[in-house]
């Protein structure tokens, strides 16, 4: 799988997909030396694809793939959720682009399971048919978060006071709005001293709550200073974080028995290797008491490559 050209494009600049496309177009045409004209293509969206049609999440955007067609002048178009386009993009996916944590007992024709953390907590599974994989995307992030220990039991209880709601989705732990998450709850619990340096970086984004533009990543903050292990609290943070984020692993695993591998997509983690590499995470992942034996079986990669929706999408596309 290659590309003959590639561009970036901020979303929130353009009232919809179409000019996107077509500005894309335009520059190929400059940078290949001839006008390409695609028969197909697949278009992986943040949100829910149902009958053709999508609303994206964080955008007013509302596509249709038949009026997509229309415009673009394209003959067959498809939507798919952005989470599926990650299950596609695994089967084009080379050894190189990953990292295995567990080697496991592969084997072939079995269901294959997709968990990513990122902004939310993506999930998907591929199962074989004729030949080849379905794909079919999930909204198990949103399950409950189950805590495990007493300090799970206590973030679960900050959560739900914090935010005054009713329940906690596994989402709000597992994922970069979690990781920020557990850093204010081991903070205000004081559990672990707080730094003047990041103290000061996660009042400002703290401050900025309801700006559309925030001048703080706290999770990359957060995550960078564990990294160099020079802030205990945020240490602390991304080993909670680690953990939680393996015991979800571990509950997807349950559900599907994925022997054809689990992949772990999303930034944070291939971003965050040497703190996924320590231990805790495989150890939270087939810590299941009598059902260790079974999880210990599952292939468990981390995907290293950041283009594996766009593979998925191709890959999608080619199918049309």
């Amino acid at each position: 799988m290659y590309s003959l050209d590639e561009a970036t494009y901020s979303s929130r600049d353009y009232p919809d997909l179409v000019p996107i496309v077509q500005e894309f177009l335009g520059a190929a045409t400059e940078h290949l030396g001839y006008t390409p004209v695609p028969q197909k293509a697949c278009f992986a969206i943040a949100g829910p694809v149902v009958n053709n049609t999508a609303k994206l999440t964080n955008l007013v955007w509302s596509l249709d793939t038949k009026r997509l067609e229309t415009e673009l002048g394209i003959a067959s178009i498809s939507l798919i959720n952005d989470f599926a386009a990650v299950g596609y993009g695994v089967l084009g996916l080379a050894e190189s682009d990953l990292h295995t944590l567990q080697t496991g007992k592969p084997q072939s024709g079995a269901p294959i399971a997709v968990i990513g953390a990122g902004t939310g907590l993506g999930q998907g599974f591929l199962i074989p048919q004729g030949g080849t994989y379905q794909v079919f995307s999930s909204e198990g992030g949103h399950a409950d978060f189950a805590p495990r220990s007493e300090l799970e039991f206590q973030l679960l209880k900050y959560l739900l006071d914090k935010h005054d709601i009713q329940r906690v989705s596994v989402e709000r732990v597992v994922s970069g709005q979690g990781i920020v998450a557990i850093y204010q709850f081991l903070r205000d619990r004081q559990y672990c001293h707080e730094s003047p340096e990041i103290g000061e970086l996660i009042r400002t984004w703290e401050q900025e709550a309801g700006q559309s533009e925030k001048t703080v990543d706290p999770a990359s903050v957060i995550s960078k200073a564990a990294l160099k292990k020079s802030d205990r609290l945020c240490e602390q943070t991304m080993e909670m974080f680690v953990e939680t984020y393996g015991v979800e692993a571990g509950n997807l695993a349950l559900k599907l028995l994925p022997y054809g591998g689990l992949y772990i997509a999303g930034g944070i983690a291939a971003k965050n290797l040497p703190l996924m590499l320590e231990g805790s995470f495989v150890h939270a992942f087939t810590n299941k008491g009598r059902m260790r034996e079974l999880l210990e079986k599952v292939p468990l990669h981390i995907i290293l490559n950041p283009q594996v929706g766009l593979i998925g999408a191709a890959i999608s596309a080619a199918r049309l």
